[in-house]
């Protein structure tokens, strides 16, 4: 019995795609990706070390969304993909951004029991401050751009370098390894959950237009919705714990 009996039919289903390529492009994007793979991580960790709104904290994030990009682009060729409607097949839209919708709503409700669970509450916090002190636009831009980037890498170069052996286990493990790098177990366990709902998409459509669209969706709703709720916790909570800590600074910050 596998897990995709219990998915939908377009999530379960792989569409027609004839993705070959020969074997001396398959081991050029590999040693690509591997490249990668370890500068990406290196940077991820290095920006989130940084001061909220800094100039090193925004020159850092936008350099790790360029490397995740052109060592993605640099791989080999990558495709957008399809989804089965009717007896046609059209590009993923609708579908992906619903399910974006979707997941927010799946990590609104764990952000909720989250809170109640100190380790979970200091790391979702300790990210969240890049985006309570920060530059709006600069935020999003940096948000954004990585969230579409690390598809165009991890669901698109790396997933066509693994091959046809696991290729979901495989790069939602290499996903969740390039977020250690973070320090932050909130990060770690989002990567696992949502790089397995990317592979998924990845698998059933052949391409990475799928996965980058409820990655943005679900990466815009989190930025929105999120930061109020840790923000605005109860009062009664440890003035001297570090979510209390970072919810003063935001709003000294903000006078």
């Amino acid at each position: 019995m596998t897990v995709t009996r219990f998915l939908p039919h377009w999530l379960a289903e792989k569409v027609p795609r004839d993705h070959r390529e020969s074997d001396a492009k398959f081991r050029r994007r590999r040693r690509v990706v591997a490249a990668t793979s370890l500068a990406g991580a290196g940077m991820l960790g290095a920006g989130l070390s940084t001061k909220p709104d800094s100039p090193a904290f925004y020159g850092i994030t936008l350099g790790t969304a360029a490397t995740w990009l052109i060592g993605g682009l640099a791989s080999g060729k990558l495709h957008l993909g399809w989804m089965q409607y009717g007896e046609n097949l059209r590009r993923p839209l609708v579908t992906p951004v619903l399910l974006g919708v979707g997941a927010f709503g799946a990590f609104y409700a764990a952000a909720l029991v989250a809170k109640r669970i100190p380790v979970l509450d200091r790391a979702i916090s300790s990210i969240l401050q890049y985006a309570d002190q920060g530059s709006n636009g600069l935020v999003v831009l940096t948000t954004l751009a990585n969230g579409a980037a690390e598809e165009v890498f991890f669901r698109g170069a790396l997933y066509a370098a693994v091959g046809e052996r696991r290729p979901i286990v495989a790069s939602t493990g290499v996903y969740m390894l390039a977020t250690v790098a973070t320090r932050n177990p909130a990060l770690v366990l989002a990567s696992g959950v949502m790089g397995a709902l990317f592979g998924l998409q990845r698998r059933s459509s052949g391409g990475i237009q799928a996965p980058l669209l409820t990655h943005l969706t679900w990466s815009s709703l989190m930025l929105r919705y999120l930061p109020p709720l840790f923000r605005d916790s109860a009062g009664g909570a440890d003035t001297n714990s570090p979510s209390a800590a970072i919810r003063r600074s935001t709003s000294q910050s903000s006078v």
